[in-house]
């Protein structure tokens, strides 16, 4: 059993975590709102939720760690576990599966030698599955440290975090470059990102996904979608056309004679 209750930070880390523990609650009208960032920036420290984090939010908030605990189990942005540097999570949601996300998954365990929500051995790369990321006109995607690397596949995915692990710059598809884990868990509590132009940059969602919002301005419908991959390829033929049974009703073996169902008789024999 864990020692109760959790030891607290040290002194300097304690005093520099109440300011801005502060600044976070004095955001929202009711301190409780402010549980999800402070859970961000206790992670920012450590890089995962510890036993401590989890009683210096209870404090500050005048919460059970109880309570705490129920928020932190719930979410899965917060590590109750040591991670890397770099959350690699790669989607196997229906479409990036059949796109490629399944056997990159199962690639990058093995490449990696690490298991689903495991670390490699120097500490640089957590690889986990994750659901979707809401970029369906991209799949597969991998996303690490919550920044879009679209369109990937086997190989580019295993030479991504080759990258990660070596310490060579890598650029998100969208997005602003790359920081560390714990730099992201601080951006997320809500604390400015220091980095230029980081703020500046950004990235839209695919064409398919901006086709409902193109109509709904009264703009005319847009032109065949076509990946990334498939940019030079021939266009396809048009699918064969097949009624539906509404507008063209098929025989059945109930309604043509020439091919019964199979004997009537009276009822009884």
């Amino acid at each position: 059993m864990p020692q109760l209750p959790a030891p607290d930070y040290p002194a300097e880390v304690r005093a520099r975590l109440e300011a801005d523990a502060r600044e976070v609650i004095a955001r929202y009208p009711d301190s409780r709102s402010a549980l999800l960032p402070l859970l961000h920036l206790v992670q920012s420290e450590e890089g995962h939720v510890t036993r401590t984090g989890v009683r210096f939010c209870a404090e500050m908030l005048d919460l059970t760690t109880a309570e705490v605990t129920a928020v932190a189990t719930f979410y899965t942005m917060y590590r109750r576990k040591p991670s890397g540097d770099y959350q690699v999570g790669v989607c196997t949601n229906t479409l990036c599966a059949v796109m490629g996300g399944d056997a990159i998954f199962e690639e990058l365990q093995r490449h990696l030698e690490v298991g689903n929500g495991e670390t490699t051995e120097d500490g640089k790369v957590t690889l986990e599955h994750i659901e979707c990321n809401a970029a369906c006109d991209f799949a597969p995607v991998v996303m690490v440290n919550w920044e879009f690397f679209d369109n990937q596949t086997v190989e580019s995915a295993k030479r991504l975090v080759d990258d990660l692990r070596a310490g060579r710059t890598v650029e998100p598809t969208r997005g602003a470059p790359l920081c560390t884990y714990k730099e992201t868990a601080r951006i997320l509590a809500g604390f400015p990102d220091p980095r230029p132009g980081a703020v500046e940059a950004g990235g839209s969602a695919g064409p398919a996904s901006l086709v409902g919002l193109r109509l709904a301005k009264g703009e005319g419908a847009p032109g065949r979608v076509v990946s990334p991959r498939s940019a030079g390829a021939p266009p396809e033929e048009p699918p064969a056309t097949h009624p539906s049974s509404h507008d063209a009703p098929q025989r059945t073996s109930a309604s043509d004679p020439h091919h019964p169902s199979g004997p009537v008789t009276e009822e009884g024999e």
